[in-house]
């Protein structure tokens, strides 16, 4: 096995542990609970789990979905959140090590995809984006940001408030026309944060993210009316789509702005 590889799967693993943890941010931060104590425990019966019950993936296999003191089933969502997580870290690193000159920038995406999975299941769940996620991002991305600025010696400042503007104007706007209809002020505080990342990556990631993010909205939007799972009033929570469409503009958005560039040249 090369290094890369062995890095990569190195940090798949490390992501697979992150998302035990964000199953119990995603449980406890809507309730108001703290996510260090109590211990984890069913939420039925009240058992404390043991660290052989708390093996991410594997105790629930072991245990066929279930809790070992009162047998109440345990939802598949869990392990499906550490593995997204796990391959979510195992694809950034793949991306930081092959694309050339990411690699100063994965510490600060990894917490952002972690924090993102988090907000992603709980907007999908209660439809809201909790302040006590999306409000320290904004000092985590400004130190994340000043390292690879010191790694690489570029501080490409003004793209980075301008992606950040980008997002927070493409959100805010239509917040503010359609009197939150659409989309709630949690979409709006989170966008800025987004921006900037892309943004510093490049201009076009930001752009190519933020228009990712309404296409996924509008589709899935026809799709629920179509499909009869709603109607025009339905709420469906905007928050996964920002998320999605940042990680698919980090990935090609540099790619998009080549092709656009070329074809505008001719």
């Amino acid at each position: 096995m090369t290094l890369t590889a062995t890095v990569i799967a190195a940090l798949g693993v490390a992501g697979v542990l992150v998302g035990s943890f964000l199953n119990v941010v995603i449980y406890r931060v809507p309730l108001g609970k703290s996510v260090v104590r109590p211990r984890s425990s069913c939420p039925t019966c009240g058992n404390v789990l043991s660290a052989r019950d708390n093996v991410p993936i594997v105790s629930w296999i072991v245990l066929k979905g279930r809790c070992r003191r009162c047998g109440e089933r345990i939802g598949m969502r869990y392990p499906l959140i550490e593995i997204v997580t796990g391959l979510l870290w195992a694809g950034l690193a793949w991306w930081a090590l092959v694309v050339d000159g990411a690699l100063p920038l994965l510490p600060l995406v990894l917490v952002l995809g972690s924090v993102g999975v988090s907000l992603a299941v709980i907007d999908l769940d209660h439809h809201r984006l909790p302040d006590q996620l999306v409000l320290p991002l904004y000092p985590i991305v400004l130190f994340g940001l000043a390292f690879p600025g010191v790694v690489s010696g570029e501080w490409p400042v003004w793209l980075t408030l301008g992606g950040g503007l980008l997002w927070l104007v493409g959100v805010g706007l239509p917040w503010l026309v359609t009197g939150g209809r659409g989309m709630g002020f949690g979409d709006v505080k989170l966008a800025p944060v987004l921006g900037m990342v892309l943004g510093w990556w490049a201009f076009s990631a930001a752009a190519t993210g933020l228009l990712i993010s309404f296409l996924l909205g509008a589709v899935v939007g026809v799709a629920v009316l179509v499909i009869g799972r709603g109607d025009r009033k339905s709420a469906v929570p905007f928050g996964p789509f920002l998320l999605v469409g940042a990680l698919v503009g980090l990935v090609i958005g540099p790619i998009v702005g080549s092709a656009y560039v070329e074809i505008f040249q001719l």
